[in-house]
């Protein structure tokens, strides 16, 4: 990236207290390189321009961390990361973490075993496949701290997908756009169904682009049934 673009990234990064070493702006600068490369050859994202990759990837994968607690104790999943988003950012800007990243593609979860060994990033456990089977074995069900995912479903699916994952009184984050208040009145029955609890709705917008976030974070509270997630393509089809 440009030295104008890394100095207005840092420097908003710091409005939300973070502050990236120099061994941490270099690892931003290679995932932006290796995503470019990539994105080449398979579809990764429709963001190509560096400064959007910077405020719409990098940046609003890290805005949320000033509401939870990220530490060497703390286990995230990101179910259907895509590219990396967000927990690849997070890895980088907070390294204990141990992360899991989920997609259901296996080309984009080569570009994700890639990056991180470019990365250099350290426990870091790469899942091909979908969240309704590893969301019923017990190495991965009620074992994250948090879960978070970025606009893959419609909330009422997506917390199907997530929420067996997380831990009784852990979090299952949802990156979502501005106008989320029918679909999150659509999604209260089934995230009551699944053991959780609305706890807060933030929103958030992003520098210099003007767009709009809405981050929902819901409690687990109890137990998820052991009926749920259903089996592959039954939650899309008929949701909760």
């Amino acid at each position: 990236m440009k030295q104008d673009e890394r100095e207005l990234f840092i420097n908003e990064l710091k409005n939300i207290n973070i502050s990236l070493s120099e061994k941490q702006v270099k690892q931003f600068d290679a995932y932006i390189d290796i995503l470019l490369e990539w994105n080449q050859h398979i579809n990764l994202t429709a963001i190509t321009k560096v400064d959007e990759i910077l405020m719409k990837h990098f940046y609003d994968s890290l805005v949320f961390s000033q509401f939870i607690t990220l530490d060497n104790d703390i286990s995230l999943m990101d179910v259907g990361t895509g590219a990396g988003f967000p927990g690849v950012p997070l890895k980088i800007v907070f390294p204990d973490v141990r992360l899991t990243l989920l997609d259901s593609l296996r080309k984009r979860t080569d570009f994700l075993q890639f990056l991180c060994e470019k990365l250099s990033l350290e426990f870091v456990n790469i899942l091909n496949g979908r969240a309704e089977k590893f969301g019923r074995e017990a190495l991965y069900r009620d074992q994250y701290d948090y879960v978070v995912s970025r606009a893959v479903a419609p909330l009422r699916i997506l917390s199907e997908f997530c929420l067996p994952f997380v831990k009784n009184g852990g979090l299952f984050i949802s990156f979502k756009g501005p106008d989320i208040d029918i679909e999150l009145q659509d999604a209260h029955h089934a995230i009551d169904a699944l053991g959780g609890k609305v706890e807060a709705v933030k929103s958030i917008t992003l520098p210099y682009q003007n767009d709009k976030r809405t981050i929902i974070m819901i409690r687990k509270i109890n137990n998820t049934p052991e009926r749920f997630p259903r089996r592959e393509g039954i939650p899309a089809k008929r949701p909760l």
